[in-house]
């Protein structure tokens, strides 16, 4: 496989880990005690990209009432803010779209040197 296949590919692979804990941060924006994690992006082994995922546990969620059985109890909601959740699926449509685009011309390059070389 070609150098900048494998970092191009190792970038889309953590972008999906971003993608699914984004998801999975809104999917539970309603979920009392949820507590958001969020993916970190580093440079991985020969210049690729690595996800790590870390949980919020620092950021508190809001404190709201619950009514049962005649006692009211305060309970912590979630800390996800859809504000920050729709900028990174913003973030990773983007950092999709350059990856693709870079693994297009890639592979037209590549395609135009076998037709060279033949």
């Amino acid at each position: 496989m070609v150098v900048a296949d494998s970092t191009t590919l190792t970038a889309i692979s953590a972008f999906q880990k971003k993608l699914n804990v984004t998801a999975d941060n809104i999917a539970n924006v309603q979920t009392d005690g949820f507590k958001r994690r969020r993916t970190i992006l580093s440079e991985g082994d020969h210049g690729g990209v690595k996800a790590q995922v870390f949980k919020d546990e620092e950021t508190p969620g809001p404190i709201h009432e619950t009514y049962a059985d005649d006692t009211t109890t305060e309970v912590e909601g979630s800390n996800v803010d859809l504000v920050e959740e729709m900028a990174d699926l913003m973030t990773v449509r983007h950092a999709y779209q350059a990856n693709l685009a870079a693994l297009k011309t890639e592979d037209e390059i590549l395609g135009r040197v076998i037709d060279i070389m033949s």
